[in-house]
């Protein structure tokens, strides 16, 4: 038996009629029907419209319907037919690219010139090319080893920002009384200012060793990786008193698909291609408060 979808259209700008065209033509050819259930509505800064669908999308009608909205300056994102949006409890995210604008480790390297050197190793991480985060995150760090730990505090101030919809996404979150878990293959220096600024129950990361005021170029205790993100999510929902699916995630990179897979809805950002195929909503468009739409 078949589970039916629904499919949510989110843009800045009010949705255009011909999306519907578009894809209700696809659906058509795939032996699928969808039929609007939410008109063009506002939800400042954002417009969403809703369709249901009477059958699961392969990976590749997304893919394909993604492509189609993307043409009309649009984001979708499916939502399953069991979806609901009163039993989400836990938020859990990425920092790296996903909560802010940089990777912080790729920047760190930039005071010393080893940029394009760190930032191909983080590159084909997130890609899934380099399968073992922790053997890449340590041959990335190693590379730090003698930079000044000031430079830590340069890359907050200068370089850091949080991307678009973060502060708003993360207030409303609270307020709605979500357990917001920011978990990071990054490292702590960030994720702690980051708590303390947005409002985080909880986060992890892996710290850097600074003896005499310089980076080692070694990691202090077990790297959080991917399993270490699921990991960290099962006990925030066990804490909360709910099932992973009671979850929405948000990340950007491959080291994130372990903790978005069985989520109630996973949100690729900006996101490799590996992580956009497996994730039901991606958001290239929008900001990060566009997910506030998706568990209204």
């Amino acid at each position: 038996m078949t589970t039916p979808l629904t499919l949510v259209a989110l843009s800045h700008e009010p949705i255009n009629p011909a999306l519907q065209s578009g894809l209700e033509h696809h659906a058509k050819i795939l032996g699928l029907q969808i039929s609007c259930t939410q008109s063009n509505t506002a939800h400042q800064p954002y417009f969403s419209q809703r369709w249901s669908c009477n059958k699961v999308l392969m990976p590749e009608a997304r893919i394909a319907m993604r492509e189609i909205a993307t043409h009309y300056q649009a984001d979708l994102a499916f939502l399953s037919e069991g979806f609901k949006p009163q039993d989400i409890k836990v938020l859990a995210m990425d920092m790296d690219s996903t909560l802010i604008n940089i990777e912080c480790i790729d920047e760190i390297a930039d005071f010393t010139g080893k940029k394009a050197a760190v930032s191909e190793i983080t590159e084909a991480t997130m890609r899934g090319e380099i399968k073992d985060f922790k053997e890449s995150l340590r041959r990335r760090v190693a590379l730090l080893e003698g930079i000044s730990a000031e430079v830590l505090e340069s890359v907050y101030q200068e370089r850091l920002r949080p991307n678009p919809g973060a502060k708003e996404l993360l207030a409303n979150a609270n307020d709605l009384g979500l357990y917001t878990l920011l978990v990071s293959g990054g490292f702590t220096f960030f994720t702690e200012k980051l708590r303390l600024e947005l409002g985080f129950k909880q986060t992890q990361a892996n710290t850097l060793e600074i003896i005499d005021g310089k980076l080692t170029g070694k990691v202090l205790g077990d790297i959080v990786d991917g399993t270490a993100k699921a990991a960290y999510l099962e006990q925030a929902c066990i804490k909360m008193g709910c099932l992973k699916k009671h979850s929405i995630t948000m990340g950007d990179g491959s080291n994130d698909l372990p903790m978005m897979h069985g989520s109630g809805i996973s949100i690729a950002y900006r996101a490799k291609p590996i992580v956009k195929e497996k994730a039901d909503a991606a958001f290239d468009r929008v900001g990060l408060d566009a997910a506030l739409l998706l568990i209204d």
